[in-house]
């Protein structure tokens, strides 16, 4: 019997190199972003807010990185039809907003990549810089 098995994780580099490769794409593109960067349990390993970013923009982008992280998929995938009961369940943990991803890299769940302060379609494209510095995938 196996009471063990390995465990892969982002490192400090990765979680450095995702963080400079999103704010500096959400800086080309002129809009300051909040980032965050959760394990696949969703507690947070990494947060940037940069300056001039909505300050209320930190919680969303938490809940989009902690969606991403618990359901393997982009945050704007969760279903319309439960997205304000999984809300109100989990205290506002978990959102339909676009700018959460899953890091996927060969195979395995590393976490979640949540971005806010932008439009929808910024914030995926700041969360894919992210993904796209250490080789990682939304799924």
């Amino acid at each position: 019997m196996t009471f063990t098995e390995p465990v892969a994780r982002l490192t400090d580099a990765a979680l450095m190199a995702m963080l400079s490769a999103a704010a500096g794409r959400a800086a080309a593109m002129g809009q300051p972003q909040c980032i965050v960067i959760v394990d696949p349990s969703a507690v947070d390993l990494a947060v940037l807010r940069m300056a001039g970013a909505k300050v209320l923009s930190l919680r969303s982008a938490r809940a989009k990185a902690q969606t991403a992280a618990s359901t393997g998929r982009a945050s704007h995938l969760l279903p319309e039809a439960v997205r304000a009961a999984i809300s109100a369940a989990t205290e506002g943990a978990m959102t339909g907003l676009p700018g959460g991803l899953p890091v996927w890299r060969d195979g395995v769940l590393l976490g979640g990549i949540g971005v806010g302060s932008g439009t929808g379609d910024q914030d995926i494209e700041v969360a894919m810089a992210a993904l796209a510095a250490i080789g990682a995938e939304a799924g």
